[in-house]
């Protein structure tokens, strides 16, 4: 039985190299040249050559579609990368340019108001369940600051210095209903008196004593009128959003948005030395001349 198994062997190995080498040999011939053992061996072989040849090319590209996807996976991880870093880079450039334009702004407005200023940062603000800013907190103290200093900002007029504790002074906004400035209207130089409304739902103002003769429209410009020794002239207080004419010798309803954006102030100017007397002498004797009529 050994013996048989000894020939059975000998036997599937002669078979398994005898057959590669005449499907080789075969194939190697010119098609003239073939005899019949060969082409029943072409037509054996030919189906086991293309299914082995398909394999073989659907192996490659499982592979090669695999590696492509690992390499694409690292490129997007790198791209992703790359990309959020940009982003990171543009928002900083995007904040510094928006921080030099507000330096630019408080510079010039520092330029073209009359009297000593100094600069100064909020460094707190308060909001109201309306998500208000009730209170701003400025960076400056005592040695420097005093109550009723007028702070204004590129916009506009902020409010004047309330309290200074330190370090530190607090201000009263422009819409707190303690807070009057004396405006007149940049297109019609109409006057009046523009009073926080202490509204905690809105930021809003009301213009007081303004005579129904006067023209006033909404959207018209509010600007300080330099009276009252106070704040200088021409700086932007609110601007006019309702006008409700009354009849003939009495004045006129006249509502109006804060120029100031206080939810994004972050630098502001305040003015140490009053602007020149003359403008309270002339406020004094325009209320002298109101009260002999």
């Amino acid at each position: 039985m050994s013996q048989f198994k000894r020939y059975r062997d000998a036997a599937i190995v002669a078979v398994l190299l005898a057959v590669p080498f005449f499907m080789l040999r075969a194939n190697m011939k010119k098609q003239e040249n073939l005899n019949a053992l060969d082409r029943a061996l072409l037509r054996v072989s030919a189906p086991i050559e293309y299914g082995a040849a398909t394999l073989a090319r659907g192996t490659s590209s499982v592979i090669s579609d695999y590696f492509y996807l690992v390499d694409v996976k690292q490129d997007n991880a790198r791209l992703q990368y790359d990309n959020a870093r940009l982003r990171e880079n543009v928002h900083r450039l995007e904040q510094a340019q928006a921080e030099n334009q507000d330096l630019r702004r408080l510079l010039q407005l520092r330029e073209n108001t009359a009297g000593e200023t100094i600069s100064a940062l909020v460094v707190g603000k308060d909001f109201n369940e309306f998500f208000r800013v009730t209170r701003v907190v400025l960076d400056r103290g005592s040695r420097d600051v005093r109550p009723n200093m007028p702070v204004v900002a590129p916009d506009g007029v902020v409010g004047v210095v309330l309290h200074v504790s330190g370090d530190e002074a607090d201000v009263q906004l422009a819409v707190d209903a303690a807070f009057v400035v004396d405006v007149e209207d940049e297109r019609t130089k109409a006057r009046g008196f523009v009073r926080g409304t202490g509204d905690a739902s809105r930021h809003a103002c009301n213009v007081e004593a303004v005579d129904s003769r006067d023209l006033v429209e909404v959207g018209d410009l509010l600007v300080t009128s330099g009276k009252g020794m106070r704040f200088p002239r021409g700086i932007p207080v609110a601007r006019i959003t309702k006008v409700n004419t009354r009849e003939l010798g009495r004045t006129q309803e006249v509502e109006a948005t804060p120029t100031v954006d206080f939810t994004r102030l972050d630098t502001v100017l305040i003015l140490t030395t009053p602007p020149s007397a003359g403008g309270e002498r002339e406020s004094i004797d325009v209320t002298a001349k109101k009260e002999k009529k």
